[in-house]
Order: C-alpha cells, then structure tokens, then sequence
C-alpha cells in the first residue's frame, strides 16, 4: 500500500479508452511482460479511439471517474485509417468544454501508444494516476 493512499484512504478511478488494434495490445504486452501499471485504471475496449464519442467520456465522469484515459494508435497507424485524427480533435473540443463545467481538463488524458509499447503504457497510466492524485477526488454537482 502506497504512503499517499495510507493518508487520505482514497484510490482515483480512472476509465481508460482504448483501441483494439494498438493501445488495447500494449496494455496486454504490458501484463504479459509483467510491467507494473496502474491498478486505478478500468479498460473499456473499443474497436477505434475514433469510436470514443464525447458523451462517453461525460458519461465516465457521470459515474464516478476521477480522470478519462483515451489510448490510440500512432498518427498513420490507425486501422481505420483516420480514427485518431476524428479522436485527437474530439479531445481538443472536450478539454475546452470540461473547463466551462469546472472540471480541469488535465482529469481528460490522450496518448497514442502502440502495440508494441507496453513499456509506454505501464509508465503512462502510473503517470496519469499519479497526476490524478494530486488533483483529488473529482466532486461533481447533481441537480
């Protein structure tokens, strides 16, 4: 047990996104290899990081993410040919809008990581549960 998580009692949830054909592969690479990432992390396999719709990611933070992870292939590397490119200008967008709402758009990460990077994904997710960490439970108003 980590000494941050003995102090405040609390683990961030974190929904994580990611490709079929790329990001999916090297978090399995990743475990195989026995690579430490994040256990915070919650895989939502998609066919495409293009597939990711806007609402999926409100719809996460809806339900109790503290931080939304979108992985996908490499620009060019896309199995659908232009998948990441709809993705990277979707999280543009919704960086923008989380930020109207109050949520700091740093909670919204992107990464293209191949299926040959298990390295880069075991280091990303501890990465981005540690900068979640930092910025505490997500506390959002329902009406």
């Amino acid at each position: 047990m980590s000494e941050e998580k003995k102090q405040n009692g609390w683990d961030p949830k974190i929904a994580a996104f990611l490709c079929n054909w790329c990001t999916y592969t090297g978090a399995d690479l990743a475990g195989v290899s026995r690579l430490k990432s994040s256990p915070c992390v919650r895989i939502i396999r998609v066919m495409c990081s293009g597939r990711v719709d806007p609402t999926f990611v409100l719809k996460a933070f809806e339900n109790g993410a503290d931080g939304v992870f979108i992985g996908g292939c490499h620009f060019g590397d896309c199995h659908y040919s232009e998948g990441n490119y709809k993705t990277f200008r979707r999280v543009e967008f919704l960086k923008v809008f989380l930020e109207q709402f109050g949520i700091n758009p740093k909670r919204l990460r992107l990464e293209w990581i191949s299926a040959s990077e298990g390295d880069k994904y075991a280091e990303t997710t501890l990465d981005f549960e540690r900068e979640i960490r930092e910025l505490g439970p997500l506390k959002l108003i329902k009406e």
